[in-house]
């Protein structure tokens, strides 16, 4: 069996990476799982080249409308979705539109760090050209694994064994292993359900200034509990809220440093002053 970095196919390169940075566009997202109603009318722009943090309680629906936003929400069997989602003006979810451009444009990192613990470092960033059957030499497969774990943060900590496996990293390394990988199929937007939740101080700090640097190339829309997270690395926030026994809207969105300093509406001062949460 062959593995990712051997001679025994020389293919096409892998495409090139996008010229313009993508806006993606909620409108009137409702949604069910089952007859429980998460979701009502939820709209959100979160614009091209930026930093979106969605912030709120526990069980207000942030992460739903993130996965939402990429078509993971599909995956369970009771979920139900009315409303669009717009990546440049196109609905991801139109009929016409395959789940596998969907994910190919818009990637995902998640809670918990999820490296391939069978592949080595360098089999885990080039996971996802298999998996949406994409091509390249072994000299692209080599420039593409230093170019994403370089973009990752995790280059100068792992050039030297690449071949040792994913899973023997620290928690903050396999975490950028994780964004290295998503970063390797080139999406225009990458999701992130609180990426840091599980990492010390210092390997979230690395994660932030990962981010910030990637902001310049991949739209990013982030989970975040983290009230100082937020207010540190995004550039638009968006405040969900579910009242008892109703679904999460969004009460405030616009401007970080707005809505921390200067927010419209007092629950969102509430929030964001941990007065509640």
């Amino acid at each position: 069996m062959s593995t990712a970095t051997d001679d025994t196919t020389v293919m096409p390169g892998v495409p090139a990476t996008p010229g313009q940075l993508a806006e993606i566009e909620a409108r009137d997202i409702t949604a069910w799982f089952g007859t429980h109603k998460v979701l009502d009318r939820v709209s959100l722009t979160m614009p091209a080249g930026g930093i979106t943090a969605l912030i709120g309680p526990s069980g207000c629906g942030k992460s739903t409308f993130l996965r939402i936003l990429n078509r993971m929400h599909e995956l369970v069997p009771s979920a139900q979705l009315a409303g669009e989602v717009l990546l440049d003006g196109e609905d991801i979810y139109d009929p016409d539109k395959r789940l596998i451009d969907a994910r190919r444009a818009i990637g995902m990192v998640f809670q918990k760090p999820n490296p391939f613990p069978a592949m080595s470092i360098r089999e885990n960033v080039l996971a996802g050209l298999k998996l949406t059957g994409t091509r390249a030499s072994r000299s692209a497969r080599e420039e593409l694994v230093e170019s994403c774990l370089r973009k990752g943060g995790l280059w100068n900590e792992v050039k030297d064994r690449l071949d040792a496996p994913g899973g023997g990293l620290s928690g903050g390394q396999q975490q950028r292993l994780c964004i290295a990988r998503s970063l390797a199929i080139k999406p225009r937007v990458l999701l992130m359900d609180e990426p840091c939740s599980a990492l010390d101080p210092t390997s979230t700090r690395v994660i932030e200034e990962t981010m910030t640097e990637l902001a310049n190339e991949v739209t990013i829309v982030i989970v975040t509990h983290n009230m100082q997270q937020a207010a540190r690395v995004s550039t638009t926030c968006a405040f969900f809220l579910a009242s008892q026994g109703t679904p999460g809207v969004i009460v405030e969105h616009g401007d970080t440093e707005a809505m921390f300093q200067n927010p419209r509406d007092p629950r969102t001062s509430d929030y964001v002053h941990g007065r509640f949460g």
